[in-house]
């Protein structure tokens, strides 16, 4: 039934205009159209909805993952260093940690960072 049909990832946020320097300016998002009270962002072949709301950053978990390329990956760590975003980083039971940087071997890598809301994000690769 619900699986003939993509989902689209909704983020609350505290203030939009922020969220979106955010998204635009740090991560890169081009505007995939305007929704009620928010706006939607093409993502490879899917997209999501940042939008305002009072429960804004009350998700204690990971919100939205993006699986990159393993040769891709250091880059878009390095980007998102220069645009001064600092990672988390929590206890595993598998893997190591270096700079920010989880490794859980195999060549599968991850990191997890926030947007202005504290919305938990992360990249990650298979290897």
């Amino acid at each position: 039934m619900l699986a003939d049909f993509a989902p689209i990832p909704t983020i609350a946020v505290t203030d939009l205009p922020r969220a979106q320097e955010f998204y635009e300016g740090v991560l890169g998002f081009s505007k995939d159209g305007d929704a009620p009270d928010g706006v939607m962002y093409r993502a490879g072949s899917g997209s999501f909805l940042v939008y305002p709301s009072g429960f804004a950053g009350t998700n204690k978990a990971t919100y939205m993952s993006f699986q990159v390329p393993s040769d891709a990956f250091d880059d878009l760590v390095g980007m998102l260093r220069s645009a001064s975003v600092d990672f988390l980083t929590f206890d595993t039971p598998v893997g190591t940690w270096a700079d920010g940087v989880a490794d859980f071997g195999d060549g599968a890598r991850a990191v997890w960072f926030t947007d202005p809301d504290g919305n938990i994000l992360n990249i990650d690769t298979a290897g």
